[in-house]
């Protein structure tokens, strides 16, 4: 018989067991045992059935816990076995179809460097060589064609017969050049009607779409939409003023004794870099309006160089198209020859103005507010007007690329973006490709329509100018993690851009660039400044071709690139935020880490 105490004792810790596992805690720490160790041997029954774990690119062997291990192996049967190397093989058919997909990516990028140089693109060798033939290369997307444009642009920008306006019609680009049906009577009346009315010109888009329905043949449609390159995403009448501004440049006859001239070299001075140049030309231009003459631009230090060919050497037409017509170059060149013309002021020169009727001289009208400083939006400043001429004057000297700058785009956009537009356009090919070449004809669309779309850059694209060195005496200087503080603000609101086209002098902004591997970044392959070398030291290490060149080219993607970072301090960034307002991306907005010094 047992003591009472130890009776006691007894039911004392039953009763406290029982409430321990009548408790909520106890019961889960149970349930969570009992489900660990049921899943613990499920998983290494498995383990052992199968052997081997395969996760993409790893292996994990399979290992023995229990002795029954071999009776379950044995249990796979020889359909499973087959199954795995069924599987296996066609995980390494996989591989080898991507690797053959990098190949012939390879092949497509040399190809298309190749057909950049204009000698190989007629050698039919070249292409036997690889077992193609031109018509079986594909179209470089990011590529145009620069010698068509070129001569379409040509087209665009002379007088027809008797004065009449270019062929500025509501078809575009090479649409314009597709022959009209002979009994399309409604069709050839239209463009004659536009062609005399002079309708705004091709490098401003327009937002008037005109059409017919065969219902009601004799009836217009005008379709009013908002899309890129309307007056809303532009400065303030930029179609109009674009228009009258290549009026005034291109008189229907330059041997009037009415026409007057001025005629300006681009200027020289040294601490003058291709910012400061532009913008002189600018002012230059006003002055000419103003006083009813043609600008006519004479030598360009900038195209002093091997780059530029024959006449254009030294010259602004080796980058774009002249200022005005050569019928009035000729004449203006040859009023310079003569004493009476200078006295009779049919024609002057850059030195019968002052310095600040250049720089400083009546402008039009302000823009409106679209840029941000220190997080604030600029709704006035006493430059404004200034502004908003500088970016007409900019865009009208720029309004047609030669087919050297055309060139000089088509190869850096084929060293940044190459490799993945041969990638993009193998996606759309599939294996087929060389193989089964593409030789067939280019149907009309493809000619007239879908030839006129821009070449392809990855989009949405971020361009951020970055100003450092000696520019320090002209502007506020900023470090490359303000600029990309802001372009991280951009990408909160736009979390799907994830491209920067990076312009910099310096190769510090490069390297740093590496500490920012959420965004991906482009440049051009050119040598950068290093330490506290000047800017003309450096410009001249390089050389004049090559340190003309890629500024254009960086101008030209910022111009082009969705969103924009720069310094208005510098010339350079404002002249690209005046292209950018003309272009179509005024909603895009601006920021800077800075405002312009005059401001």
């Amino acid at each position: 018989m047992e003591a009472p105490s130890q009776k006691s004792l007894e039911k004392v810790v039953s009763q406290r067991a029982l409430q321990m596992s009548s408790s909520f805690p106890c019961q889960i720490c149970v349930v969570c045992f009992l489900c660990g160790v049921c899943l613990t041997s499920l998983f290494l029954a498995a383990l052992t059935t199968f052997g081997t774990f395969e996760f993409g690119v790893f292996s994990f062997a399979g290992f023995s816990t229990w002795n029954s291990t071999t009776q379950m192996i044995n249990m796979v049967t020889s359909e499973d076995c087959d199954y795995k190397a069924k599987e296996t093989e066609g995980r390494m058919n996989s591989q080898k179809i991507d690797e053959s997909t990098d190949e012939k990516a390879s092949l497509l990028y040399s190809v298309w460097s190749a057909l950049l140089n204009e000698s190989i693109v007629q050698d039919s060798e070249f292409f036997q060589r690889f077992g193609l033939n031109k018509s079986s290369v594909p179209k470089a997307p990011h590529f145009e064609n620069c010698k068509l444009n070129t001569q379409l642009n040509k087209r665009l920008d002379a007088r027809g017969k008797n004065g009449r306006f270019p062929p500025w019609t509501v078809w575009k680009g090479f649409l314009d050049i597709y022959p009209p049906s002979e009994t399309d009577e409604q069709m050839r009346y239209l463009r004659r009607q536009a062609m005399s009315k002079g309708s705004y010109p091709p490098w401003i888009s327009t937002n008037e779409i005109c059409c017919t329905t065969l219902s009601m043949p004799h009836r217009k449609y005008m379709y009013k939409g908002k899309i890129t390159g309307s007056d809303e995403d532009n400065y303030p009448f930029t179609r109009k003023v674009q228009r009258d501004i290549w009026s005034h440049q291109h008189p229907s006859n330059c041997q009037d004794p009415n026409v007057r001239f001025l005629v300006a070299d681009w200027e020289r001075l040294p601490g003058f870099g291709m910012g400061g140049q532009i913008a002189g030309m600018c002012g230059l231009l006003a002055i000419a309006i103003n006083e009813k003459r043609v600008l006519v631009t004479n030598y360009y230090n900038r195209a002093d160089h091997d780059g530029c060919k024959g006449p254009h050497r030294s010259s602004w037409s080796c980058y774009f198209f002249p200022e005005t017509s050569q019928e009035c170059r000729d004449r203006a060149f040859e009023l310079m020859g003569t004493k009476e013309a200078w006295e009779n002021g049919t024609i002057t020169g850059k030195d019968n103005y002052s310095s600040k009727e250049i720089w400083v001289g009546p402008t039009p009208r302000q823009a409106s507010p679209t840029t941000e400083i220190n997080g604030s939006l600029i709704a006035y400043h006493r430059k404004m007007d200034r502004r908003w001429w500088r970016a007409q004057a900019v865009r009208y000297l720029m309004r047609f690329q030669t087919e050297y700058t055309c060139g000089l785009l088509n190869v850096e956009r084929h060293a940044a973006f190459g490799w993945e537009a041969a990638k993009m356009v193998l996606s759309g090919l599939g294996q087929k490709w060389p193989e089964d070449g593409m030789n067939k004809p280019r149907s009309d669309i493809e000619e007239f329509v879908w030839s006129n779309h821009k070449a392809w850059i990855p989009r949405p694209l971020l361009s951020l100018h970055v100003r450092m060195g000696d520019k320090a005496c002209e502007m506020k200087l900023a470090e490359f993690e303000e600029y990309m503080r802001l372009a991280d603000r951009i990408r909160q609101q736009f979390p799907h851009l994830n491209s920067i086209w990076l312009s910099t002098e310096m190769q510090e902004v490069i390297e740093k660039s590496n500490l920012y591997p959420h965004w991906k970044f482009y440049y051009t392959n050119v040598r950068r400044q290093v330490g506290n070398t000047t800017m003309a030291t450096y410009e001249a290490s390089l050389g004049r071709e090559i340190s003309t060149n890629y500024p254009m080219v960086n101008f030209w993607m910022a111009a082009e690139a969705d969103f924009f970072v720069g310094a208005l301090g510098s010339t350079w960034c404002f002249l690209i935020d005046g292209m950018r307002n003309t272009g179509g991306k005024v909603m895009a907005g601006y920021l800077s880490v800075n405002k312009d010094r005059f401001w």
